[in-house]
């Protein structure tokens, strides 16, 4: 009873808002699936507040999608018709971000709720603060602000374009995004190349949201990224290495990493990489990449912790790998300094294109040194490494190399046997003798 006084209350604070421009647009609560009980408790706070102080608040984008989806959503998205300082006046726990999309952050601990100012088409003159672009047409500054319907059609695809109007809980949908929903298709809003040269990374999204969705991409949608796949060289390696994240830890890295490859987008993200696996004297680096993305899946899938460094060293093995026969040859190196020598060249040209952190850098780079010394299998030599504190990944890491062909499976199955071992068999295994297998030319 006090819930429905607070919601009149609401309703009676906005009476005198505009309704929108056109009916047709206007999903009823009856008609759709989204519920309040299913949108998180600090998203509703927001868009309370801001009815309550008569502005339109929707709940946007991805959450509207999956709510109509029977998903759960991961982040509730908020627009409005308050301008970014009017949110900030309205919520001491609100922050203002960003430059080219300006944007409040409204803050529940932990919980971020991000709210945007509907954006407007910036068809008539703005200022170069508000709105600019590259010589290819990027968005390099977004702040033009308008109404929902062109908010709506500034948005990437029909299916993200649906707004839950908290006024009377209908669903807004301008672009026809339920209908998509219905049929099982991904559709870009606007005209798809000039969409692309606004921001190449749609390009991405368009092959992460089919993934993750199980979409279909429309076709007029899907057939100019082919042509315009070399814009992503104009994209930051380290915005390319944020959408790296996101398409290969969603859990269908597998399945991401195949229609990356077949629009050929993945060339501008890992260049090296598709370089290398271009070679078809041996098919072993397709495979331990494949594997490795299935591997990531299936812990991500089943709730399993997975770190980003173990794909890309996966990915970028190949390339560190010939680097360092071809040092190896050439320069006359041992194949440990050849290694070193490699993984630093590898790692550097890398950082051009998609930028890897230093975390996750350090990570790879140990990874991959430690794969030489899994030769060596007796002695002390074995002691030394099963105590290292990277050896686990490491041993993971190996298994991937002996599972696609790249160096013996009895190698492999020694250091699975070794870590079990008792002492006494610890000492048989490692007196000198017959080693267990030798890497593969």
């Amino acid at each position: 009873m006090v819930l429905f006084r607070k919601i009149s209350k609401i309703f009676k604070a906005s009476a005198n808002r505009s309704e929108p421009s056109s009916a047709s647009h206007i999903i009823p609560r009856p008609q759709h699936n989204i519920s309040r009980e299913n949108i998180s408790e600090n998203a509703l706070k927001v868009l309370y507040r801001l009815h309550k102080a008569g502005y339109q608040a929707c709940l946007v984008g991805g959450a509207v999608r999956d709510l109509a989806l029977g998903l759960e959503p991961k982040d509730f998205d908020v627009a409005t018709d308050a301008s970014p300082e009017d949110v900030k006046s309205l919520f001491r726990n609100c922050r203002l971000i960003g430059r080219r999309f300006r944007l409040a952050h409204v803050f529940y601990g932990r919980d971020i709720i991000e709210v945007a100012t509907f954006r407007g088409s910036g068809d008539m003159d703005v200022s170069a603060d508000q709105l600019s672009h590259s010589d290819e047409g990027r968005i390099l500054r977004d702040n033009v602000y308008g109404s929902i319907e062109e908010d709506a059609r500034r948005r990437d695809f029909t299916v993200n374009a649906m707004y839950y109007d908290i006024r009377d809980f209908s669903v807004l949908d301008y672009m026809d995004g339920m209908k998509d929903i219905e049929q099982g298709i991904l559709r870009i809003i606007g005209e798809p190349e000039q969409r692309y040269r606004e921001d190449p990374v749609r390009m991405l999204r368009v092959v992460r949201f089919a993934v993750k969705l199980g979409f279909k991409i429309h076709l007029e949608t899907e057939t100019p990224i082919f042509d315009l796949a070399g814009l992503l060289d104009d994209i930051s390696p380290s915005r390319l290495f944020d959408e790296s994240v996101k398409l290969f830890m969603s859990g269908q890295a597998l399945q991401t990493f195949e229609l990356l490859r077949h629009y050929g987008l993945f060339a501008y993200l890992y260049p090296m990489t598709e370089e290398a696996l271009s070679i078809e004297d041996h098919d072993f680096p397709i495979i331990l990449v494949s594997q490795a993305m299935k591997n990531t899946d299936e812990r991500l899938q089943s709730g399993k912790s997975v770190t980003p460094a173990f794909i890309y060293a996966s990915i970028l093995w190949e390339p560190v790998r010939l680097l360092a026969e071809r040092i190896n040859e050439e320069e006359d190196l041992p194949a440990f300094p050849a290694m070193q020598k490699a993984i630093a060249k590898t790692l550097q040209k890398q950082s051009q294109h998609t930028a890897i952190p230093k975390r996750f850098s350090i990570f790879m780079r140990e990874v991959w040194q430690l794969q030489g010394r899994f030769e060596f299998t007796t002695g002390m030599r074995p002691y030394k490494l099963l105590s290292h504190p990277r050896f686990r990944a490491a041993y993971d890491f190996l298994l991937l190399r002996a599972g696609c062909g790249e160096v013996s499976q009895e190698l492999a199955d020694w250091w699975t046997h070794f870590q079990d071992a008792t002492s006494s068999e610890k000492k048989k295994m490692t007196r000198p003798g017959k080693r267990p297998g030798k890497k593969k030319k």
